[in-house]
């Protein structure tokens, strides 16, 4: 088998370990793959990898020998899967290996609305609690988490996940959630979507992109918000309405914000949120600790195994 890894940087930037493919067949393995060297590269592969790279369905048309697509990730917006199935092109994902660390990064956005952690170091080293007249002193209000409201908006195994830690810090969980509900707490209680927005003190989202969802986060929606609220989008960029919210930040109709993902990544210059009062913003890591790296590694292997065996798992299309 010929397999091709297009965009191998992000998922193993040389602390992992490629040998699990390799065993399998010949690889060529990519950092990064520009949209014009896609076919170039892919052309007599059976097997191609990708994370980010589109495969469109023009691409998927000039590629007679392509086989099977592994997407190295859980959302698979980036193949035409109708393309894929109609030339008999087996596409896989995979699901829920980075729960842990996902809501590993909830709860470090969280956590820093509610301590100031850096900005108080920051303070205490520049002299400040040195030349305080009393023993303490805080420049921000400090938040306890016990007895708040966690509004979760998608209940998987992210979701899930978030639910219970959120609990284990004393929190009511109220969730809103379409698809599967991956076993939420038993004190968790379903909600509409307005009543997410109005009665949570932290609304967190962890729901699917599509059409439904694009935008779920808008004008509309952030006016029934509480002002002391925060909201936190480790899950797509485009569930929120970039200028909506930072409108709502910049208006103190909402307390702050955690970003781990964008509308467009990386961002323009000009993305309202760089700018925006009281949002803290990260490169889209909340997926990316070492373990979650390694247990995706594994599953695309294993997922490139089983389809070589006649087997084929975590099939999208």
């Amino acid at each position: 088998m010929h397999i091709v890894i297009l965009d191998g940087y992000t998922m193993n930037p040389g602390d992992l370990s490629w040998a699990p493919l390799q065993a399998l067949g010949e690889c060529a393995i990519y950092d990064r793959t520009t949209e014009n060297l896609v076919i170039e590269r892919s052309r007599g592969a059976e097997i191609v990898i990708t994370n980010k790279v589109v495969l469109s369905q023009e691409m998927i048309g000039q590629l007679p020998t392509l086989k099977y697509i592994g997407v190295a990730a859980t959302g698979y917006n980036v193949v035409d899967t109708e393309a894929a199935r109609r030339a008999g092109v087996i596409v896989t994902n995979v699901p829920a290996y980075s729960a842990m660390s996902v809501a590993q990064m909830v709860f470090a956005h969280l956590l820093h609305w509610t301590h100031h952690v850096a900005e108080h170091s920051s303070s205490a080293r520049s002299g400040k609690w040195a030349s305080c007249e009393d023993f303490s002193y805080w420049d921000f209000p400090l938040v306890e988490l016990n007895g708040k409201t966690m509004g979760i908006v998608g209940m998987g195994q992210i979701g899930s996940t978030v639910a219970r830690i959120a609990q284990a810090f004393g929190m009511r969980v109220i969730f809103h959630t379409k698809g599967a509900t991956e076993d939420p707490p038993s004190a968790a209680r379903q909600v509409d979507l307005d009543t997410i927005f109005s009665e949570s003190d932290i609304i967190s989202l962890h729901c699917p992109l599509n059409e439904e969802t694009h935008h779920l986060v808008n004008a509309e929606r952030l006016k029934k918000t509480k002002p002391t609220a925060f909201l936190i989008n480790t899950g797509r960029g485009p569930l929120v309405d970039e200028q909506a919210l930072a409108a709502a930040l910049n208006s103190d109709r909402l307390a702050g914000a955690g970003i781990d993902v964008l509308s467009s990544e990386p961002p323009a210059a000009d993305n309202p949120l760089l700018s925006a009062k009281n949002c803290t913003i990260t490169p889209h890591i909340a997926w990316a600790t070492k373990a979650a790296r390694q247990r995706l590694l594994d599953v695309v292997a294993e997922n490139v195994k089983m389809f070589i065996s006649g087997k084929p798992q975590n099939v999208v299309s």
